[in-house]
This record gives structure tokens, sequence and C-alpha cells, in this order.
């Protein structure tokens, strides 16, 4: 066996099933044959073991995890911090799955021989910095967001039903009217046994709640932009772009941007880029309708908001429907514009992030 040999036969690849309890780690040789399984604890400690473990067997040359987005978020800082190379594994292989079975050892391997032939695999973002604070506080407005919204469909849906003295009394009243009146309410609590009583308690209680969430919603706004102002100044620069679609389309780069080698790479994940979708002698291309729904979100947001107010978008979406296409698809077409505007952005302040962090 020359030197080559004997360095490929001390390269080993990892391959993890990440769960709440317990990552099932597995390692595979450079033949792709599997040399272990074994089960870590999801601590530290059992992160420690894990790595270790793997490379008993030889130098770890990269590892394929599941879900790095959840429950294999801690391995992956972990991994990363101890400098190994870290390769999110996507949905299995479905028909492999079918003929093999499924069991936890079984998706560790199948985690392992995809890292090992680079197939169903995705740089992951990383999970630390300003990026996943940023994240957390996205994560916790939306839900904020949507209690608050429940709350006021059920203020409104118990007026409906309200006795028909009490409906009168707050039909006119404009939405935070109406909010501040109940929360203002003072209803006998003790005569919760009649209705009208009853219905007072409990727009009261959702108005209070309404409120609360307002204000909080309210403080998380304020960090979201305070993140968003030093992470990206030049994207809340220009036209239409406000924090909250900013600080959604700088996550759905990441805190490390520079794995999408081209703006198409960030296009494809924003689902706005062009499906080829050509038979024979027609040539066509679909809507893509997969990718990051909530980026896609933000850049429809950005789209509408160009053409009310910017009269360049304005001829550009002229121009497509005079050539024989529909809005809809004018505004397709310019959210793929706007795409590559961002990823500029975003990519010529990483770059200033880095010159700063060496000059350090």
């Amino acid at each position: 066996m020359d030197g080559k040999e004997e360095a490929d036969a001390r390269i080993v690849i990892g391959g993890v099933d990440t769960h709440k309890d317990l990552h099932v780690a597995a390692v595979v040789d450079v033949h792709d044959r599997v040399l272990g399984t074994r089960s870590f604890a999801t601590t530290r400690q059992g992160y420690r073991q894990m790595l270790a473990w793997m490379r008993s067997f030889g130098s770890v040359q990269r590892v394929g995890v599941e879900s790095t987005g959840s429950y294999g978020a801690g391995l992956l800082r972990f991994l990363q911090q101890a400098g190994v190379t870290v390769l999110e594994v996507t949905t299995p292989d479905r028909q492999d799955r079918r003929k093999r079975g499924k069991s936890d050892d079984l998706d560790a391997q199948s985690a392992a021989h995809a890292a090992f032939a680079g197939q169903r695999t995705v740089t992951p973002r990383s999970r630390d910095g300003m990026i996943e604070a940023l994240r957390v506080l996205v994560a916790c407005r939306k839900t904020a967001v949507t209690a608050r919204r429940i709350a006021l469909q059920m203020i409104h849906n118990t007026i409906v039903a309200a006795p028909d003295g009490l409906r009168d009394q707050l039909r006119t009243l404009t939405r935070m009217q109406l909010v501040r009146m109940l929360a203002a309410w003072r209803p006998d609590l003790t005569a919760y046994r009649e209705v009208e009583a009853a219905y007072r308690i409990s727009l009261k209680s959702l108005a209070r709640r309404y409120l609360e969430l307002h204000d909080e919603i309210a403080d998380l706004d304020a960090m979201i932009a305070a993140i968003v102002e030093e992470l990206a100044p030049n994207l809340i620069e220009r036209n239409s772009i406000g924090h909250v679609g900013a600080a959604q389309l700088l996550l759905t780069a990441g805190g490390n941007p520079e794995r999408m080698r081209t703006e198409a790479s960030f296009a494809a994940l924003c689902g706005v880029s062009p499906v080829p979708a050509s038979s024979g002698k027609t040539i066509r291309h679909r809507l893509n309708r997969g990718g990051d729904r909530s980026a896609n979100s933000a850049l429809h947001i950005i789209a509408i908001g160009r053409l009310r107010t910017d009269q360049r978008t304005k001829d550009f979406v002229a121009r497509r429907i005079a050539g024989g296409h529909s809005k809809l698809d004018a505004i397709r077409s310019l959210k793929r514009y706007l795409a590559r505007e961002v990823f500029t952005l975003i990519m010529q302040r990483q770059r200033q992030i880095n010159a700063t962090r060496i000059a350090a």
C-alpha cells in the first residue's frame, strides 16, 4: 500500500440522523462502506463523544447532518467550531427508503452515503452571530402577529353575536378606538353568569390581549430594525425595502451568503427563478413554486411598492404587458430582478464585514 492509499484509508465521512434527545451517527470509509453506527446524547458532552468516536475510525473529512435548522442546530455549531466541514442532508431518497425500510441507523447511514456522494446535500446556513439573533426575533414576531390577528378576529366575532344594545354601542368605532374602549371597561366580574356581563368580560380580556401583543410587536420591531440597520444599511436605503422585508431576506441568505456562488442560487432559494417546462417544439418556463415562501412574499411586497412609487419599474411592467405578458407575469419577472439586486447588496455588505474583521 503506497502513501496515497494509506492516506485514503484514514479518511472517513460521517452522517447523523438528528432527534430531540438522541442523535444517531454513522461512519463510512472512502469506498462508501459502513464502518459503524452509534447513538449519542444531544448535549455538548454527547457531541464531543460523537466526534471522538468518528475520529477513532480515521480523519473526518466531512459530516452530513439532517435538520441543521432544528434538532441538528446545536451539533452544527459544535462541529463548525471544531473545524469539521458540515453538509446539510436533505430529504431521503424515497425509492431507496422503500427498498431498505426505515430506522434511525439506516437514516444515519443514508446521511453518510449522501455526504460521501455529494448528493442531496447543501451547505447549511450558519447558526451563530447576529443573523441567528435576528432569526429568533423574527420568529417570535411572526407568532405575536398571528396571535394579535386572532385576538382581533375573536373581538369582531364576539361583537357580532353580542346582545343588540352592546353591539350597537360598538359598531361604529374604528379598530383602535374599539380595542382601547374595551380594554378600559370595568365589568362586574361577579356577574359572569349573566349573558351581557360575560360578553363584557370576554371582550375586555381579548382587548387587553390585543394591546399587550401590540406593544410586544412594537418592541420586537425596534430590535429587528436595529439589527437590520447594523447588518445591511445599504439594503434598507433602497426604495420600498422596509426593515421586516430586509430582515427576512437577510435570514434567507443566512450568515454565510458566500455559500451561494451566484445570484441565480439566491433567486432559486427565494422561489423567483423561472423553471424550464419545454417539450418538443414548445419552449416555455413555468412559475417556481419552491424556495422560501417568506422571502418570496418579501420580494412581492417590494415589487408592489416599487410599482407604485418608482417610474422605472412602471415603465418595465408596461413594456412587459405591451409585449403580450400578463401583469402577474410582469411582476414575477420584476421579482427575479429584485432578487439579483438584493443579492448584490447583501454580498457587498458581507465583503465589507469580512474586510473589517481582517483589518481588526
